[in-house]
């Protein structure tokens, strides 16, 4: 959710693009329209609102024409340990490696126990064996 910052009411108009500007103030730029025409000139200063920015906050002007900020989604810290094992694997296996072996690599490097490797058999796959093709 966005908290008021700072109560500007500034009136948008069509075809401005309408910032917080490095000093804190709310400007606008010319938008660019499509066909290759370009937004061009200075950006004109709309409001003074003197914000001063605190990190890890998106400042935006709000549907009221008021300087608003939200919390940043920030996605790095909130990953899971098995995804970030998944990564460094991933990133050690050669670059042309496929999907299948990834998946392997992971799966071996996220198992708790080593499983016993037996002979495959129909009775240990939950399959029927392959058949050869006669030569």
């Amino acid at each position: 959710m966005a908290t008021k910052i700072e109560k500007t009411g500034v009136r948008r108009e069509r075809g401005w693009l309408y910032f917080l500007d490095k000093q804190g103030d709310v400007s606008r730029a010319k938008m660019a329209v499509g066909g290759g025409k370009h937004g061009g000139g200075k950006s004109q200063k709309v409001a003074k609102a003197g914000v001063k920015r605190e990190e890890g906050f998106l400042y935006f002007i709000d549907k009221d024409g008021d300087v608003s900020r939200t919390l940043m989604a920030r996605s790095g810290a909130r990953r899971s340990k098995t995804r970030g094992k998944a990564r460094k694997i991933a990133r050690k296996t050669p670059r042309k490696a496929t999907r299948k072996t990834v998946r392997k690599a992971v799966r071996k490097a996220t198992s708790k126990a080593p499983r016993k490797v037996g002979k495959r058999t129909a009775r240990t796959t939950g399959r029927a064996p392959a058949r050869r093709a006669r030569r």
